[in-house]
């Protein structure tokens, strides 16, 4: 794990990264929520509001809005460009756990101790739905990325996926037009019964605990989830039905947080246990553990562009990436040898061309290539990776692949022929 920034605080409870900026939203315990710049290791804002301990916060996608939700049953939207609260909603009657924007809507959902979910019209500023189902506290619900869908948490044992595509064609009719605005009549009674707009699609039982975390997957039909009984758990679903794929065992403590990896096939968690733990989405089987003394780790979040992740502990957060970015590189000459998607690679300055040389064994998914050299006299390429303290591998370039090969095949490539 390389640390990129970390700073001491109160606990914190609920984090978010900004879409464009190296900005990341805190929101902590002692009900104070911060803005920090990590590259800068600065602090650009602070925010004190609330009453009690702030456990969700999220940043829009494009507005300069963020929204918080906390122990004092109240959900806040915020300007950080004027510095000041919007407007605060008001329906739920116990702690929130999170709240999160929608990624296309004017939407809010946010979920709470009074095991109801909720969606919101932060535009309108009203309640649209309440999903009611689970029997016990709610602890995290978000929406898919791409889909109608919702998924949540409890601690009631269980994951329940939602679908509110009839809200989304109740509220946007045609998809034109501005949203209509509900009557306090309606406003009344889906605070009262809910909303039959977004119905439960899947139950998702498995777990022996209650479930502290759910997320969707970013691009696969794909649910990890996290619990009290020390398991995070891989579901897959389809239209019809969903099922358990299998479960990620060697965590001993609370699993507090769990997320897909935004582009590689692994899984992150982090736990009361004071570690986080990286899995191998298609192996199921753990990859990297990183912990501290003597801090429970809480929360979890995922950069949606870099390779940038945030934890928040006991005291305080760290933002982090789980490999360096750098490439291991060689030049000879006119040419660049590279290490990309398994294969080695030649970039020649004069043609700009770029020609796949030979497939590399890949030592992990975490374990980087440290440093390249190239031996013109055996046409040969001595790698070394951070496996097992240090590991020196020697491939030698088969001589069709070699500076002639590599010349004949980019006039091959650009179809100039022989």
């Amino acid at each position: 794990m390389l640390t990129k920034f970390e700073t001491k605080s109160a606990r914190v409870k609920g984090m978010a990264f900004h879409p464009t900026r190296p900005w990341i939203l805190a929101s902590l315990h002692n009900g104070i929520i911060q803005i920090w710049d990590y590259r800068m290791g600065t602090l650009i804002d602070r925010f004190d509001e609330h009453d009690g301990p702030v456990r969700g916060v999220d940043f829009h996608p494009t507005q300069p809005m963020f929204v918080s939700a906390g122990d004092d049953y109240k959900v806040k939207v915020w300007n950080y460009k004027q510095k000041r609260c919007l407007f605060t909603l008001l329906g739920h009657v116990d702690y929130i756990r999170t709240c999160f924007f929608h990624r296309e809507y004017p939407w809010i959902i946010t979920c709470s101790d009074d095991q109801a979910i909720r969606i919101w019209n932060w535009q309108s500023r009203s309640c649209i739905a309440t999903l009611t189902g689970h029997n016990h506290y709610v602890m995290c619900a978000q929406f898919h990325p791409k889909e109608d869908l919702v998924v949540s948490a409890s601690l009631d044992q269980t994951v329940r996926v939602w679908d509110i595509s009839g809200l989304r064609k109740k509220t946007f009719p045609g998809m034109g037009g501005p949203p209509p605005m509900p009557t306090r009549d309606q406003q009344r009674y889906w605070l009262l019964f809910g909303q039959s707009d977004a119905i439960v699609k899947h139950v998702l039982e498995g777990h022996d605990r209650g479930v502290n975390w759910c997320a969707f997957h970013p691009t696969l039909p794909l649910i990890v989830s996290c619990a009290d009984d020390r398991h995070v758990k891989l579901w897959r679903m389809n239209e019809t039905r969903a099922w358990e794929v299998d479960t990620c065992r060697g965590h001993f403590n609370n699993v507090s947080c769990c997320l897909f990896h935004p582009r590689e096939d692994l899984i992150l968690s982090n736990s009361e246990d004071k570690s986080i733990r990286v899995w191998d989405m298609t192996k199921r089987t753990g990859v990297q553990t990183y912990r501290r003394e003597n801090d429970r780790f809480w929360v979890l979040v995922a950069h949606p562009e870099s390779n940038v992740f945030a934890a928040g502990h006991d005291t305080g957060m760290v933002v982090f990436k789980l490999q360096r970015e750098r490439p291991a590189i060689a030049v000879h000459e006119h040419s660049l040898f590279y290490i990309k998607d398994r294969y080695l690679r030649a970039f020649n300055f004069k043609n700009n061309n770029d020609v796949p040389l030979m497939t590399i064994k890949r030592p992990g998914p975490l374990i980087p290539m440290l440093t390249m050299h190239f031996n013109p006299a055996e046409t040969a390429i001595l790698l070394t990776n951070g496996a097992e303290g240090g590991v020196y591998e020697l491939y030698n370039i088969p001589k069709v692949w070699g500076f002639v090969g590599i010349y004949l095949c980019t006039r091959m490539w650009m179809g100039c022929g022989f």
